[in-house]
Protein backbone atom coordinates (compact mmCIF):
# COMPACT_ATOMS: atom_id res chain seq x y z
CA UNK A 1 0.00 0.00 0.00
CA UNK A 2 2.76 2.35 0.93
CA UNK A 3 4.69 1.44 -2.20
CA UNK A 4 1.70 2.22 -4.46
CA UNK A 5 1.24 5.58 -2.78
CA UNK A 6 4.88 6.51 -3.38
CA UNK A 7 4.64 5.63 -7.06
CA UNK A 8 1.58 7.86 -7.56
CA UNK A 9 3.29 10.71 -5.76
CA UNK A 10 6.27 10.49 -8.13
CA UNK A 11 4.11 10.50 -11.19
CA UNK A 12 2.24 13.60 -10.01
CA UNK A 13 5.52 15.38 -9.29
CA UNK A 14 6.87 14.75 -12.81
CA UNK A 15 3.65 16.10 -14.34
CA UNK A 16 3.84 19.24 -12.22
CA UNK A 17 7.48 19.82 -13.23
CA UNK A 18 6.65 19.39 -16.90
CA UNK A 19 3.87 21.97 -16.68
CA UNK A 20 6.24 24.48 -14.96
CA UNK A 21 8.86 23.96 -17.65
CA UNK A 22 6.30 24.59 -20.38
CA UNK A 23 5.17 27.84 -18.76
CA UNK A 24 8.77 29.09 -18.58
CA UNK A 25 9.51 28.65 -22.34
CA UNK A 26 9.86 31.98 -24.28
CA UNK A 27 7.31 33.03 -26.92
CA UNK A 28 8.03 31.91 -30.49
CA UNK A 29 10.34 34.33 -32.43
CA UNK A 30 8.40 36.51 -34.90
CA UNK A 31 10.36 38.19 -37.77
CA UNK A 32 10.76 41.92 -37.09
CA UNK A 33 9.03 44.45 -39.38
CA UNK A 34 11.40 46.27 -41.83
CA UNK A 35 12.90 49.54 -40.56
CA UNK A 36 11.34 52.77 -41.93
CA UNK A 37 13.20 54.41 -44.82
CA UNK A 38 15.43 57.43 -44.14
CA UNK A 39 13.76 60.79 -44.78
CA UNK A 40 15.22 64.23 -45.54
CA UNK A 41 15.05 65.05 -41.82
CA UNK A 42 17.16 62.04 -40.79
CA UNK A 43 20.58 62.64 -39.40
CA UNK A 44 22.22 60.55 -42.14
CA UNK A 45 20.72 61.61 -45.51
CA UNK A 46 21.09 59.42 -48.53
CA UNK A 47 23.83 60.53 -50.97
CA UNK A 48 22.60 62.81 -53.77
CA UNK A 49 23.24 62.23 -57.44
CA UNK A 50 24.35 64.98 -59.82
CA UNK A 51 21.68 65.89 -62.33
CA UNK A 52 22.79 65.41 -65.94
CA UNK A 53 23.63 68.57 -67.84
CA UNK A 54 20.75 69.65 -70.10
CA UNK A 55 21.37 69.28 -73.78
CA UNK A 56 21.06 72.70 -75.47
CA UNK A 57 18.36 72.95 -78.07
CA UNK A 58 17.60 75.41 -80.78
CA UNK A 59 15.01 77.15 -78.60
CA UNK A 60 17.01 77.14 -75.38
CA UNK A 61 17.14 80.64 -73.83
CA UNK A 62 20.46 82.44 -73.86
CA UNK A 63 21.76 84.65 -71.10
CA UNK A 64 23.56 87.74 -72.35
CA UNK A 65 26.93 88.45 -70.80
CA UNK A 66 27.16 91.44 -68.51
CA UNK A 67 30.40 92.52 -70.19
CA UNK A 68 30.98 93.68 -73.73
CA UNK A 69 31.40 90.72 -76.09
CA UNK A 70 34.38 90.60 -78.41
CA UNK A 71 32.76 88.26 -80.90
CA UNK A 72 29.72 89.20 -82.97
CA UNK A 73 26.56 87.11 -82.93
CA UNK A 74 25.51 85.79 -86.34
CA UNK A 75 21.77 85.38 -86.00
CA UNK A 76 19.26 86.45 -88.62
CA UNK A 77 16.03 88.36 -88.27
CA UNK A 78 12.57 87.86 -89.85
CA UNK A 79 12.55 86.26 -93.31
CA UNK A 80 16.34 86.00 -93.26
CA UNK A 81 17.05 89.71 -92.75
CA UNK A 82 20.40 90.47 -91.16
CA UNK A 83 20.88 91.61 -87.56
CA UNK A 84 24.65 92.04 -87.39
CA UNK A 85 27.39 93.64 -89.43
CA UNK A 86 29.22 90.36 -89.95
CA UNK A 87 32.29 91.71 -88.14
CA UNK A 88 33.16 93.40 -84.87
CA UNK A 89 32.03 96.82 -86.05
CA UNK A 90 28.79 98.32 -84.74
CA UNK A 91 26.44 99.98 -87.24
CA UNK A 92 24.21 102.90 -86.22
CA UNK A 93 21.08 103.15 -88.35
CA UNK A 94 18.56 106.00 -88.39
CA UNK A 95 15.06 105.60 -89.81
CA UNK A 96 12.17 107.53 -91.34
CA UNK A 97 14.03 110.66 -92.42
CA UNK A 98 15.35 112.84 -93.65
CA UNK A 99 13.88 115.32 -91.18
CA UNK A 100 14.55 119.04 -91.78
CA UNK A 101 14.69 119.76 -88.03
CA UNK A 102 16.69 116.83 -86.66
CA UNK A 103 18.70 115.21 -89.46
CA UNK A 104 21.05 118.26 -89.78
CA UNK A 105 21.68 118.17 -86.00
CA UNK A 106 22.46 114.47 -86.15
CA UNK A 107 24.78 114.94 -89.11
CA UNK A 108 26.75 117.56 -87.16
CA UNK A 109 27.07 115.22 -84.17
CA UNK A 110 28.28 112.39 -86.39
CA UNK A 111 30.80 114.66 -88.11
CA UNK A 112 32.14 115.89 -84.77
CA UNK A 113 32.79 112.31 -83.64
CA UNK A 114 33.96 111.28 -87.13
CA UNK A 115 31.37 108.51 -87.21
CA UNK A 116 29.71 107.14 -90.34
CA UNK A 117 26.17 105.79 -90.05
CA UNK A 118 23.41 104.36 -92.24
CA UNK A 119 20.24 106.34 -93.02
CA UNK A 120 17.07 104.43 -93.90
CA UNK A 121 15.14 106.97 -95.97
CA UNK A 122 11.42 107.17 -96.63
CA UNK A 123 10.68 108.06 -100.24
CA UNK A 124 8.24 110.88 -99.54
CA UNK A 125 10.74 112.52 -97.19
CA UNK A 126 13.59 112.13 -99.69
CA UNK A 127 11.43 113.80 -102.35
CA UNK A 128 10.60 116.71 -100.00
CA UNK A 129 14.18 117.24 -98.80
CA UNK A 130 16.67 116.40 -101.56
CA UNK A 131 19.21 118.75 -100.01
CA UNK A 132 19.34 116.54 -96.91
CA UNK A 133 19.82 113.42 -99.03
CA UNK A 134 22.80 115.18 -100.60
CA UNK A 135 24.14 116.13 -97.16
CA UNK A 136 23.88 112.53 -95.95
CA UNK A 137 25.82 111.22 -98.95
CA UNK A 138 28.36 114.05 -98.74
CA UNK A 139 29.00 113.09 -95.11
CA UNK A 140 30.06 109.61 -96.21
CA UNK A 141 27.03 107.83 -94.78
CA UNK A 142 25.32 104.80 -96.30
CA UNK A 143 21.81 104.74 -97.74
CA UNK A 144 18.95 102.35 -97.08
CA UNK A 145 15.53 102.15 -98.74
CA UNK A 146 12.77 102.37 -96.08
CA UNK A 147 9.79 102.27 -98.49
CA UNK A 148 7.84 105.08 -100.10
CA UNK A 149 5.52 106.14 -97.26
CA UNK A 150 6.24 103.70 -94.39
CA UNK A 151 3.39 101.34 -95.19
CA UNK A 152 3.46 98.76 -92.39
CA UNK A 153 1.59 96.23 -94.57
CA UNK A 154 3.80 96.59 -97.62
CA UNK A 155 5.33 93.13 -97.21
CA UNK A 156 1.92 91.47 -97.53
CA UNK A 157 1.23 93.00 -100.94
CA UNK A 158 1.99 91.44 -104.31
CA UNK A 159 5.53 91.20 -105.63
CA UNK A 160 4.65 93.81 -108.25
CA UNK A 161 3.34 96.26 -105.64
CA UNK A 162 6.40 95.78 -103.43
CA UNK A 163 8.74 96.29 -106.36
CA UNK A 164 6.94 99.44 -107.49
CA UNK A 165 7.14 100.91 -103.97
CA UNK A 166 10.85 100.21 -103.52
CA UNK A 167 11.74 101.38 -107.03
CA UNK A 168 9.82 104.62 -106.49
CA UNK A 169 11.77 105.23 -103.28
CA UNK A 170 15.10 104.55 -104.95
CA UNK A 171 14.15 106.93 -107.75
CA UNK A 172 13.41 109.73 -105.24
CA UNK A 173 16.78 109.22 -103.56
CA UNK A 174 18.63 109.18 -106.88
CA UNK A 175 16.77 112.29 -108.06
CA UNK A 176 18.69 114.08 -105.31
CA UNK A 177 21.94 112.14 -105.78
CA UNK A 178 22.21 110.60 -109.25
CA UNK A 179 23.86 107.21 -109.17
CA UNK A 180 23.58 106.94 -105.38
CA UNK A 181 24.39 103.47 -104.07
CA UNK A 182 21.45 102.02 -102.16
CA UNK A 183 22.59 98.63 -100.94
CA UNK A 184 20.06 98.06 -98.15
CA UNK A 185 16.34 97.89 -97.47
CA UNK A 186 14.54 97.97 -94.14
CA UNK A 187 10.87 97.03 -93.99
CA UNK A 188 8.62 99.57 -92.25
CA UNK A 189 8.19 98.49 -88.65
CA UNK A 190 10.58 95.61 -89.30
CA UNK A 191 7.67 93.74 -90.91
CA UNK A 192 9.76 91.63 -93.26
CA UNK A 193 8.18 88.93 -95.39
CA UNK A 194 9.86 86.44 -97.73
CA UNK A 195 8.32 88.30 -100.67
CA UNK A 196 9.77 91.62 -99.55
CA UNK A 197 13.21 90.12 -99.03
CA UNK A 198 13.17 88.42 -102.43
CA UNK A 199 12.12 91.59 -104.25
CA UNK A 200 14.77 93.62 -102.42
CA UNK A 201 17.43 91.07 -103.35
CA UNK A 202 16.39 91.23 -106.99
CA UNK A 203 16.90 95.03 -106.80
CA UNK A 204 20.40 94.59 -105.38
CA UNK A 205 19.50 95.43 -101.76
CA UNK A 206 20.14 93.37 -98.63
CA UNK A 207 17.41 93.38 -95.98
CA UNK A 208 18.53 94.71 -92.60
CA UNK A 209 16.82 94.17 -89.27
CA UNK A 210 18.54 95.17 -85.98
CA UNK A 211 20.11 93.75 -82.85
CA UNK A 212 19.46 96.72 -80.54
CA UNK A 213 16.17 98.62 -80.42
CA UNK A 214 15.77 101.31 -77.74
CA UNK A 215 12.22 101.96 -79.01
CA UNK A 216 12.98 105.66 -79.13
CA UNK A 217 9.75 106.24 -81.05
CA UNK A 218 7.72 105.03 -78.08
CA UNK A 219 6.77 107.71 -75.56
CA UNK A 220 5.30 106.39 -72.32
CA UNK A 221 2.39 108.24 -70.75
CA UNK A 222 3.71 110.90 -68.41
CA UNK A 223 7.32 110.34 -69.44
CA UNK A 224 9.34 113.55 -69.54
CA UNK A 225 11.78 114.37 -72.32
CA UNK A 226 14.67 113.84 -69.93
CA UNK A 227 13.35 110.46 -68.80
CA UNK A 228 12.84 109.41 -72.41
CA UNK A 229 16.37 110.48 -73.33
CA UNK A 230 17.83 108.57 -70.38
CA UNK A 231 15.86 105.46 -71.30
CA UNK A 232 17.27 105.48 -74.83
CA UNK A 233 20.80 105.92 -73.49
CA UNK A 234 20.39 103.15 -70.93
CA UNK A 235 19.06 100.57 -73.40
CA UNK A 236 21.71 101.23 -76.04
CA UNK A 237 24.53 101.09 -73.50
CA UNK A 238 23.25 97.86 -71.94
CA UNK A 239 22.47 95.95 -75.11
CA UNK A 240 25.10 96.95 -77.64
CA UNK A 241 27.67 94.24 -78.39
CA UNK A 242 30.33 93.87 -81.04
CA UNK A 243 28.76 93.38 -84.46
CA UNK A 244 25.36 94.80 -83.53
CA UNK A 245 23.10 96.83 -85.78
CA UNK A 246 21.49 99.56 -83.66
CA UNK A 247 18.11 100.99 -84.61
CA UNK A 248 17.19 104.63 -83.88
CA UNK A 249 15.14 107.39 -85.53
CA UNK A 250 16.08 110.87 -86.66
CA UNK A 251 12.55 111.70 -87.83
CA UNK A 252 10.54 113.71 -85.23
CA UNK A 253 12.61 112.42 -82.31
CA UNK A 254 14.39 115.31 -80.55
CA UNK A 255 15.12 113.17 -77.48
CA UNK A 256 17.00 110.70 -79.67
CA UNK A 257 19.28 113.46 -80.96
CA UNK A 258 19.98 114.55 -77.39
CA UNK A 259 20.62 110.93 -76.38
CA UNK A 260 23.25 110.58 -79.08
CA UNK A 261 25.15 113.56 -77.70
CA UNK A 262 26.00 111.13 -74.88
CA UNK A 263 25.93 107.86 -76.82
CA UNK A 264 28.24 108.77 -79.70
CA UNK A 265 31.35 109.43 -77.59
CA UNK A 266 30.47 106.49 -75.31
CA UNK A 267 30.10 104.07 -78.22
CA UNK A 268 33.07 105.47 -80.10
CA UNK A 269 35.38 104.67 -77.17
CA UNK A 270 34.21 101.05 -76.94
CA UNK A 271 33.45 99.93 -80.49
CA UNK A 272 34.44 100.48 -84.07
CA UNK A 273 31.45 102.34 -85.51
CA UNK A 274 30.91 101.51 -89.18
CA UNK A 275 28.43 102.32 -91.94
CA UNK A 276 26.81 99.37 -93.69
CA UNK A 277 28.57 99.04 -97.04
Amino acid sequence: MISALLVMTGVLGQATAAMSTAQEQPDPIVPAAPAPSVTASSSAPAPTQKAPKPTPTKNSPRVENAVVDTKPKGRTGPAGSIMTTGGKGVALTFDDGPDPDYTPKLLRLLAKQQVKATFCLVGTQARRHPDLVKAIVKGGHSLCNHSWNHDLKLGKKSHAAIRADLERTNAAIRAAVPGAKIRYMRAPGGNFTPAMVRVSTSLGMRSIYWKVDPRDWEHHKGESHDAHRKRVIRIVQRQTRAGAIVLSHDYAQPDTIDAYRVLLPWLHKRFKLVPLT
